[in-house]
């Protein structure tokens, strides 16, 4: 039986285990033809250092290797695609090339693209459409994670290394001493990228030349490769916790504010500090406020419930988007996040056409997120656009802002005549002056007035560093295995808490527990193999809170 097939199927390992366990594997005499056109592709993406090129080239070595094996025959055939031929590829050129060598050889073209399989139909060719099924693959980025991990950083020669703990409050330790070779790394982005291709709630939101970004489920994985990066590497992030408004205990008058007139706002805060999480929060708060709620990101990594659509830059221009979204009539946009000039425009008119807007933006100080605004919106404009500004910090709201625009004399200035229009930033729990913007001659200047309050720097002196434990007192631990997890159980009065977990006074890792009182780690993860061995070895295990 003769196969043609297209690029589709060897973007995967779909056409080796089709052959090897799927419905090719009783067959015999099976030929399988590669038009020159799909070497020609995948050979053009891998020299573009994406990542999806390299899934195509390890499917092509599984292919002659079974072919060396004797279980198939395979034929390469045609002629190489113009340079145009490739560039061309997304309006459908190739494929008809593919299907062409198909009704040549009068064989039937196998292929995962759908349109590509009711093309062939309606031209009369034999296909065989292959639905791309989610496998278990060998390794997975989950396995590096931890149950208290906050991201997991993979390089070629380098140790795995993970942050763990929260965010404010990490260490950064590694997962093996055995650093990560080359071969390893690619087989990783392989089964990331297959995944992401297979299920309907992963994306691949980036795939250029050197660089891929992946969201698979809550993580946010970032692919890098020559000559963008050294070596290859992978970052994988995800939330450690999935939180609601009410567990940032907010004051009453700002979650007043939130709900009934603030719709200009800011979530400012440095990487990693929770921003999203926040924002995510936010989200979610508005839409049981019967609020409809979109949101604008890239990638498209809050954590929200499937109430709440999420955009991603249409064509690669959240403008375009930002088009769109107006004609869907939210009350509320999240904006994850303002980076460039763009942004900070699309920002402002989305404000202007009178949409909710919560924005997040990277800032070291609350005030540096206004900063951000200034030369891109008129100064006049400023607090129109914006009216309040939430500053996270170790995942908590550190400060909270409001502006307004009056007409004054600027504090230090004693002349009437030196009256303007000041934006006032004030305190929004205690109303004091923090800071007045206004232009000073040709310079748009930002002054401080009074002294900065933020919450968190009451609360640095009580927070734990380096994970030490508050009490001495051991807290028993019950280990079992079931078939797929290793179960830690401690007593009820330790559910949904923070415990430092030690095996034969070794620190092992810190997590919160269950309602139940139970932490459930996967076996095939790393320190779910390490607790099994521990548990087999009938070693001790405890924790202290």
């Amino acid at each position: 039986m003769k196969y043609v097939v297209d690029t589709s199927i060897l973007l995967g390992s779909t056409l080796s285990k089709e052959i090897e366990e799927g419905s090719l594997k009783e067959q015999k005499d099976i030929e399988i033809i590669i038009p020159q056109t799909v070497l020609a592709e995948i050979e053009h993406q891998a020299n573009s250092s994406k990542t999806s090129g390299m899934v195509g080239l390890e499917e092509l070595r599984k292919i002659r290797r079974l072919h060396n094996q004797g279980r198939i025959v395979l034929t390469i055939t045609g002629e190489r695609p113009s340079l145009q031929e490739i560039a061309q590829a997304n309006s459908g050129a190739l494929d008809e090339l593919v299907r062409k060598e198909a009704r040549k050889s009068g064989a039937t073209l196998m292929t995962s693209d759908y349109v590509q399989a009711v093309i062939s139909e309606a031209e009369g060719i034999d296909v065989m459409f292959v639905q791309r099924e989610q496998r278990e693959p060998e390794l997975r980025i989950q396995d590096f994670f931890a149950p208290d991990s906050l991201s997991v950083h993979l390089k070629d020669g380098v140790p795995p290394q993970t942050k763990r703990g929260k965010p404010g409050n990490w260490r950064l330790e590694n997962i093996s001493d055995e650093p990560m070779t080359l071969q390893q790394l690619q087989k990783l982005a392989s089964s990331i990228i297959e995944s992401a291709e297979v299920d309907k709630d992963c994306f691949i939101e980036i795939d250029e030349e050197g660089a891929t970004v992946v969201q698979l489920h809550e993580y946010r994985i970032a692919i890098t490769t020559p000559p963008l990066s050294d070596r290859m590497e992978i970052t994988a992030v995800r939330p450690l916790l999935s939180v609601s408004l009410d567990d940032y205990h907010l004051s009453e008058k700002l979650k007043e504010r939130l709900k009934e007139k603030a719709e200009g706002i800011l979530v400012a805060g440095r990487p990693g500090a929770g921003k999203s999480t926040f924002a995510g929060a936010l989200a979610e708060f508005y839409q049981k406020q019967n609020k409809i709620v979109k949101t604008l990101e890239k990638p498209r990594d809050l954590q929200v419930g499937p109430e709440i659509t999420q955009y991603t830059a249409l064509r690669g221009d959240m403008e375009k988007t930002a088009d769109i979204l107006l004609l869907v009539r939210p009350d509320y946009v999240i904006y994850d996040e303002l980076r460039k000039t763009k942004d900070f425009q699309i920002f402002s008119d989305l404000r202007f056409a009178g949409v909710g807007l919560v924005g997040v933006v990277h800032a070291s100080r609350a005030i540096d997120a206004i900063e951000r605004f200034i030369g891109r919106v008129e100064l006049g404009l400023i607090s129109r656009v914006i009216d309040t500004v939430i500053f996270i910090e170790d995942g908590e709201v550190d400060q909270v802002l409001s502006l307004r625009l009056i007409v004054k004399v600027p504090s230090g200035m004693t002349e009437s005549d030196l009256a303007r229009p000041v934006i006032e930033v004030l305190d929004f729990e205690t109303g004091q002056l923090q800071y007045e913007i206004y232009t000073y001659g040709e310079q748009t200047v930002v002054i401080q007035i009074g002294d900065e309050t933020r919450r968190t720097h009451r609360k640095k002196q009580k927070r734990r560093e380096n994970f030490e434990p508050k009490s001495t007192a051991v807290i028993p631990v019950e280990a079992e295995l079931n078939r797929k997890h290793v179960v830690l159980t401690v007593p009820p009065e330790y559910a949904k808490t923070y415990l430092q977990f030690y095996v034969d006074d070794e620190p092992l890792f810190t997590s919160k527990t269950s309602r139940d009182g139970q932490i459930r780690i996967r076996k095939s993860t790393l320190y779910g193999k390490k607790l099994t061995e521990h548990i087999k070895n009938r070693r001790s295990i405890y924790a202290k809170e």
